[in-house]
């Protein structure tokens, strides 16, 4: 995404998915309240928010990166009031702090049903992997990667729906875990370079060894187990203000 937006503050949130996500799983908890119909729902309406902000976005035969930009602040701030009114019904005793406790993020629930996600994660994986090199590319511009023979609406499509998939199916396991697709990438970066055929391989290998850490961090800190959208939370926000400053004096 942040290749494609040909921005570095975008995260994998930009289209809406974590807050379509976050209403169906809440509307599950509310209504069916069985871990399988949660992942179920908020992979569902995770999907569905990206298909409205696309639709939304799509102006004729082109797609422009800036339509994607509104309509997935938009259709976020949609699901969000929806996820209000959720909270709103929810009962305060039981059901509330279940949705707060799921929209922090954690690993303590993760089941056998992972395998799914798993399944799905890893086939977009493989297909972003390979098109690795036409980021590159599309990081030049539409008119330039048009003039080197790469249908950037077409290449758009494919990332916008491989990153999808592959979001809402991490989203509906574990919930709403901030930050690590913003800071993970900058991470990357200063590893391998700006060279997105390192930058998506070394993410993969970082971003996993950063939850692993920080996973053991929300268990072994205290007694019970802090939620870890909380801690990413607590490091990403500063170490961006690094990398910020640090950008500044360059």
């Amino acid at each position: 995404y942040q290749a494609m937006f040909k921005n570095p503050l975008v995260s994998p949130d930009i289209l809406g998915v974590s807050g379509g996500a976050a209403f169906g799983a809440a509307l599950a908890i509310l209504t069916l309240n069985h871990f399988y119909f949660i992942e179920i729902f908020a992979f569902v309406f995770g999907t569905i928010a990206v298909y409205i902000a696309f639709f939304l976005a799509k102006s004729k035969q082109d797609l422009p990166v800036l339509n994607l930009v509104i309509s997935g602040i938009i259709v976020g701030s949609f699901f969000t009031a929806l996820l209000g009114i959720i909270k709103y019904l929810a009962d305060p005793n039981n059901q509330l702090p279940q949705i707060v406790f799921w929209l922090m993020g954690s690993f303590a629930n993760v089941s056998f049903s992972a395998w799914g996600a798993f399944i799905i994660i890893g086939i977009c994986v493989v297909f972003l992997y390979l098109l690795r090199w036409q980021l590159n590319i599309a990081a030049f511009g539409d008119d330039e990667a048009k003039s080197l023979g790469v249908n950037i609406i077409n290449l758009r499509k494919i990332i916008i729906l491989l990153s999808t998939l592959t979001t809402a199916a991490s989203v509906a396991v574990v919930g709403i875990i901030g930050w690590v697709g913003l800071i993970i990438p900058h991470i990357s970066r200063l590893i391998s370079g700006s060279d997105n055929r390192n930058v998506m391989p070394t993410s993969i290998f970082v971003g996993g060894i950063f939850m692993v850490i920080i996973d053991d961090l929300a268990r072994s800190l205290i007694s019970g187990e802090i939620p870890v959208g909380i801690l990413t939370s607590l490091l990403g926000a500063p170490f961006f203000a690094w990398l910020y400053k640090k950008q500044k004096r360059l």
